[in-house]
């Protein structure tokens, strides 16, 4: 198994040389792929790799999913709070159903519309990197690949996905290393 350090060089290699027109996709899509044993040294290495691509003329944008996802939550009317929070109370252990409820709010195209409008307002800018990071958040919601999919043809600038999982071919990704095998991917895999 190769290195972060590694892969991320060979990361920044492929956006310098660009995506290559092939079957699935020529949008500037990277997947930067590790272990979910490795979350926390991709989180203690995140800061350094920011600042290396920013030495490198990159002009440097996040996206937290974390963040994101406790902002649509945060932004959840206080009627449907009160629901949540009595169903809860009414079955605490329950949570399945906590978390449909969850997942459907997700699900509602929160998420994917903060990322486009993130993509878009970078949109116009050569030098823009966009690092979508914190993708063990979606479980158990979704998958990063729907929201990808859902996004196709909007990815203006290169956009790095930092990936918990494991790569089991070209284009097929495993999320968290248990989830089914998904290769709806249109992205360009580093590591895994």
């Amino acid at each position: 198994m190769s290195s972060l350090s590694a892969d991320f060089n060979e990361l920044m290699e492929r956006m310098k040389r660009g995506r290559e027109f092939g079957h699935a996709s020529y949008e500037p899509i990277y997947y930067l792929v590790f272990s979910p044993r490795s979350i926390l040294d991709v989180k203690r290495q995140m800061k350094a790799w920011e600042a290396r691509l920013s030495n490198d003329g990159w002009d440097v944008h996040t996206f937290s999913i974390t963040t994101t996802i406790q902002e649509i939550f945060d932004s959840v009317p206080n009627m449907v709070k009160t629901i949540w929070q009595k169903q809860d109370a009414a079955a605490p252990l329950n949570w399945d159903k906590t978390n449909t409820s969850l997942a459907n709010r997700l699900e509602q195209g929160a998420l994917t519309a903060k990322l486009a409008e993130k993509l878009a307002s970078l949109d116009g800018n050569a030098n823009s990197i966009l690092l979508v990071t914190d993708l063990e958040a979606l479980h158990p919601y979704t998958r990063i690949g729907v929201i990808e999919g859902e996004l196709q043809g909007k990815f203006c600038v290169p956009t790095v996905f930092f990936y918990p999982g494991i790569r089991t071919g070209k284009t097929r990704l495993k999320f968290l290393s248990f989830y089914p095998e998904d290769g709806n991917y249109r992205s360009d895999h580093v590591g895994g």
